[in-house]
């Protein structure tokens, strides 16, 4: 294992290998963990094997059995408490003192919720969204947003360093997933605005790249400017960050709104908007995909 990273943990789990859960487990286990991995597509646990090593789990209970730390990236609220606690869920072989980190978007009630099973079980548990997408993952340039215990924080830190080039602890359990939708609501802001300027430049004809050097420079820079202008103006998406998943975590933000009083009025204009999206068949897109339905209404 890499001293460099400062921790004294060697085993771990990975339980989710898609477009973000594989490069972050890869960049573990190329920073000398051992890794165990669980997909509940096994021919995809299977090539990552044979691409970084390790150990391939049938069960997220066997990835989690004698793991010191154990991740976790899936997809909603439902498939994380399949994983966890449900049959041969990771819980079931949680090791006292080891701790669960979750990377997956979800609702800050169920990282509560999971949060106490892990005490009761004597294990820790901190919930860290992750921001800056699959490139971010490849590239081991994620920001992590963290919730849990400062000595959990600090126990997993170092190996979160592996794929991550900010990571900060806002609070406790749950903190970290209201710190993903304050990001979430701000990018959907970003998104729609960004589409709106660049279809305005494109019907008054102007350059566009001599648009974003211009404009690149000042109050309007965003990293959705640098990284998504340019593809928007030229009608690609499909990369990047889908729009299904951006409407899953709209939905988490409204559903939190709804709990604490908060008003999101442009969050929930930009939801619809990207709920057209999908009805035009362009869920599987990504989100800068909003642009067309500027240029072709």
């Amino acid at each position: 294992m890499s001293e460099s990273k400062g921790s004294a943990v060697n085993r771990v789990a990975f339980i989710g290998l898609g477009v973000m859960g594989g490069p972050m487990a890869g960049h573990l286990a190329r920073a000398g963990y051992e890794v165990k991995v669980y997909n509940r597509t096994r021919e995809r646990a299977d090539a990552w094997c044979r691409e970084y090593g390790g150990t391939v789990a049938a069960t997220p209970a066997e990835a989690a059995d004698g793991a010191e730390v154990v991740f976790a990236c899936v997809g909603r609220d439902s498939d994380l408490r399949e994983v966890t606690l449900g049959p041969d869920g990771a819980f079931e072989r949680l090791g006292s003192g080891a701790v669960f980190v979750d990377h997956t978007t979800v609702s800050a009630a169920i990282a509560r919720e999971l949060g106490e099973a892990a005490r009761e079980r004597g294990a820790g548990f901190v919930d860290a969204p992750v921001s800056g997408g699959q490139a971010g993952a490849e590239n081991g340039r994620l920001a992590v947003m963290a919730g849990g215990s400062q000595a959990d924080f600090d126990r997993v830190e170092p190996i979160i360093d592996c794929y991550a080039a900010r990571t900060v602890r806002i609070g406790e359990v749950g903190a970290g997933q209201l710190t993903k939708m304050v990001n979430q609501i701000c990018i959907a802001g970003l998104v729609q605005a960004l589409s709106e300027g660049v279809d305005f430049a494109a019907r008054a004809e102007l350059d566009i790249d001599r648009v974003l050097e211009a404009i690149g420079g000042g109050a309007a820079q965003s990293w959705q400017m640098d990284n998504r202008a340019k593809t928007m103006s030229e009608g690609r998406f499909d990369f990047g960050f889908a729009v299904d998943w951006m409407r899953k975590d709209l939905e988490i933000c409204l559903d939190e709104a709804r709990r604490n009083g908060s008003r999101l009025p442009v969050t929930a204009l930009v939801d619809q908007f990207y709920a057209q999206v999908q009805q035009r068949g362009g869920g599987r897109d990504d989100t800068s995909s909003l642009v067309r339905l500027l240029a072709d209404p």
